[in-house]
């Protein structure tokens, strides 16, 4: 098993592994997110992800597209380099790649999974870069699990 700091990719290397992986015949299934204080809801969401292909690339946002997307003041908490350190330690994980846009339109463009998967919160139409890939799953998230609700609870706020 690959260390986790190996699971780590650029765009162009994990571009090339995607291609290998496609040439083997393995269902590549990708989802994404922020994960920012990394929860059983995410962890429940990359389980199931993975149990749906082969392989499972996990985009993280970039801390300035975490920031972009308005989570709140002081967003992310865990800077990038955290956060995808802890993604690519879960034996469910195989790549991890971050991006810089508002979405993983560009990205998808390139590696083109097999299954893109998604929070059941997000409306089919939504799903930025659906039409890269070969079918789309919306995953019932766990609920009660968020971590803007997280941070809400450790401020002393419900």
């Amino acid at each position: 098993m690959p260390s986790s700091k190996a699971k780590i990719k650029t765009w162009k290397r994990l571009t090339t592994l995607r291609q290998l992986w496609g040439w083997q015949g393995k269902k590549v299934v990708f989802t994404n997110g922020v994960f920012d204080i990394l929860h059983a809801g995410h962890v429940q969401l990359l389980e199931r992800a993975r149990s749906l292909g082969d392989m499972l690339i996990v985009g993280v946002n970039s801390d300035a597209s975490a920031h972009r997307l308005g989570k709140g003041p002081g967003r992310p908490v865990n800077r990038l380099r955290d956060r995808a350190a802890l993604l690519a330690a879960l034996s469910c994980v195989d790549a991890v790649v971050p991006f810089s846009e508002d979405t993983p339109g560009l990205l998808l463009s390139r590696l083109r999974p097999d299954v893109l998967v998604k929070g059941a919160d997000y409306g089919k139409h939504q799903i930025a870069g659906s039409q890269h890939a070969g079918r789309v799953v919306r995953v019932t998230l766990k609920a009660g699990y968020s971590t803007t609700n997280l941070i809400r609870r450790l401020q002393g706020k419900r």
